[in-house]
């Protein structure tokens, strides 16, 4: 079985030309073998009874001569009767014997090798007809041998010359069936190639008739490739221009995006810093509870724009992780004074779990990730309340966000980190989001990108009305690092300082900005220097004794001016500022390049609204950088 598999295999393998003319040889081989086999078995056996006549005539002839001298029993003529037989051709001995078996006469060969011989013997009849004695005669097979040798070789010239003209025929054969068929594969790959293809209509009636059906098929499909393709570059063309038209339109969002972000967050940062400035030293109960109403709508507000910025920040690609090892206990804290005030406001418990692990991460983009998610489940909870622990797991931590919310149902499950988009609230949630609660669907899209650009997953499982637990997977760090290797910026967040007697320059083309931050950095003991615009701020410095602590400055300035361009001019002034001065950007921009330009200066930007907690925290960091770097 495997013998005829492997005989198969390699004919399969032969070209159609080649198993044409085995297929003529095969049979032509086979046919002459069987014709010349009987031929020659024929021609043997004829000249083989041929020899035996021979032996019998010769025989008879001795009998007859040997029939006197054999009655007077006269030895000498019976020996020369014998002797007269071995004279005939191809005889090899001959004998007389007697009736009783006696030989009375001997007679061989000696001029002529032995060999095969045949026998015949024919008995010596009297003239009274009574048998006196017999004749044997012995004739050579030589000729046969001979002829036998002769045969074989003409044999194998007539199959060799037969196989040669079989051959020459088949091959002529296969190349008149196999050329066309060769040419019309070979049309074939051009015409799969996507070239013109045709062959020339020769060879066979079935040959021709295939060449003209494959030339009719093949100006069909070129028809039929040249109209595809005229539509495809219709439709390229189509596509071209309805993505030019999405490009606009998307910047055109952009544009309009960025600039109605940077509108409303002038007026909203405005607003932060005023109903600030209205609560400190407030005890009317009605009125600061007024105040608080203005802060939660101020909150929201700043969500939604803080969702907007972060997802701004990612498409510009300015933000790059900062890798550092820090406990994961401080993030933990951080995240608890938060929202702790939060979730009791809903009724809900806000569970943080103690933990000695320390983590190898980017600060502020694990603490948007786990921000985004703590916030997400509140708005997401309307009983019960969220859990936050970390466990170690491998070389990693495995921090968890638990909440007992709304959940989140499989099919939504793989697209709740898509941007904008959100599932629909029903019953108790719907009316929360009803008062203002609701997001923008970009802060799980936000917790997303953050998570790749860590090089860390987020996973997600969820129950309807069970509940939901987001799984974030970070480097560990080992535990115990000295105090120098924890990050200034995480430090700066664990005690706020006294600015009393600071001296801070702010400078802002918006009047209501600049009294708002006059007022609050004034309740905090500051000496607050305003300014509009680069003329006021160069105009400070001609006439201040010492440079300031804090240069405080919006980005975009009248006139088109830039918040960083008036640093660069105040840092080149005779008596401006200098290593000892923090310097502070503030601005409401989203645009990706804009974004990019902020971060390529490096100067710490806060993007409006800015609370006034963040800003103190971010003033007495920079403060602290700014001591560092000339040695205090």
């Amino acid at each position: 079985m495997n013998w005829n598999f492997r005989v198969l295999r390699s004919l399969a393998r032969l070209t159609f030309a080649q198993q044409l003319i085995l297929l003529a040889l095969v049979p032509a081989t086979l046919a002459t073998l069987a014709a010349i086999a009987v031929l020659t078995r024929q021609h043997l056996g004829n000249l083989t009874e041929l020899m035996r006549a021979n032996a019998q005539t010769v025989a008879l002839q001795v009998a007859t001569v040997a029939q006197a001298p054999l009655a007077r029993m006269d030895r000498r003529a019976l020996q020369r009767t014998a002797q007269s037989g071995t004279y005939q051709p191809n005889v090899q001995q001959v004998q007389i014997w007697t009736e009783d078996g006696e030989i009375v006469a001997n007679s061989e060969t000696m001029d002529r090798a032995r060999g095969e011989g045949l026998q015949v013997v024919v008995p010596i009849v009297s003239d009274d007809g009574r048998h006196n004695g017999k004749v044997m005669v012995e004739m050579s097979l030589a000729a046969v041998q001979n002829a036998r040798r002769s045969v074989w070789f003409n044999v194998g010239l007539v199959l060799a010359i037969s196989m040669i003209g079989v051959g020459l025929a088949g091959w002529w054969a296969a190349r008149r069936i196999s050329e066309p068929i060769r040419a019309l594969g070979q049309a074939v790959d051009r015409l799969g190639a996507g070239e013109d293809a045709s062959v020339a209509i020769e060879g066979t009636s079935e040959v021709r008739h295939l060449q003209h059906g494959f030339n009719q098929a093949a100006r069909a499909l070129a028809e039929s490739h040249r109209l595809l393709q005229s539509r495809i570059n219709d439709a390229t063309a189509e596509l071209a221009r309805k993505n030019a038209q999405l490009e606009v339109a998307s910047q055109a969002k952009t544009r309009l995006l960025a600039a109605a972000s940077h509108d409303l967050r002038q007026p909203l940062h405005a607003l932060t810093l005023f109903s600030d400035g209205l609560a400190n030293g407030e005890t009317d109960p009605v009125k600061l509870q007024r105040i608080g109403h203005i802060r939660e709508c101020v909150d929201s507000l700043d969500r939604l724009f803080s969702e907007l910025l972060n997802l701004s920040q990612l498409d510009a690609g300015v933000l790059q992780p900062q890798w550092i090892d820090f406990p994961l206990d401080r993030l933990f804290d951080e995240i608890s004074r938060n929202f702790r005030p939060v979730a009791e406001q809903q009724g809900l418990r806000l569970v943080v779990r103690k933990t000695e692990l320390w983590v190898r991460c980017d600060y502020v983009m694990l603490s948007r990730i786990l921000n985004n998610l703590v916030s997400n489940s509140l708005r997401h909870t309307i009983e019960g309340g969220v859990l936050i622990g970390a466990r170690r797991r491998g070389k990693g931590v495995r921090i968890d966000v638990v909440d007992t919310g709304v959940g989140i149902a499989r099919q939504h499950q793989a697209r709740v980190f898509e941007e904008f988009y959100q599932v629909e609230p029903t019953g108790r949630q719907a009316a929360r989001d009803s008062r203002g609660t609701r997001g923008m669907g970009l802060g799980l899209a936000t917790v997303q990108r953050l998570a790749e650009l860590l090089n860390t997953r987020v996973e997600l499982s969820s129950r309807v009305n069970k509940g939901t637990c987001v799984r974030v997977l970070v480097r560990s760090a080992p535990a115990a690092l000295p105090p120098s290797a924890v990050s200034p910026a995480v430090a700066a967040i664990e005690e706020e300082e006294s600015l009393a007697g600071v001296r801070i320059l702010v400078i802002d083309d918006e009047r209501t900005i600049l009294e708002g931050l006059t007022v609050v950095l004034g309740n905090w003991g500051a000496q607050v220097m305003p300014a509009q615009t680069r003329a006021e701020a160069l105009s400070l410095a001609d006439g201040w004794a010492q440079p300031p602590d804090v240069v405080i400055s919006d980005l975009l300035l009248q006139g088109g001016d830039n918040g960083l361009d008036v640093i660069g001019a105040l840092e080149r002034h005779p008596r401006g500022i200098g290593a000892g001065t923090a310097r502070l950007l503030v601005t409401g921009e989203t645009k990706p390049d804009r974004l990019r330009e902020v971060a390529s200066a490096g100067i710490t930007v806060l993007y409006k609204p800015v609370s006034p907690r963040v800003l103190r925290q971010a003033i007495q960091a920079q403060r602290a950088a700014a001591a560092l770097a000339v040695g205090v």
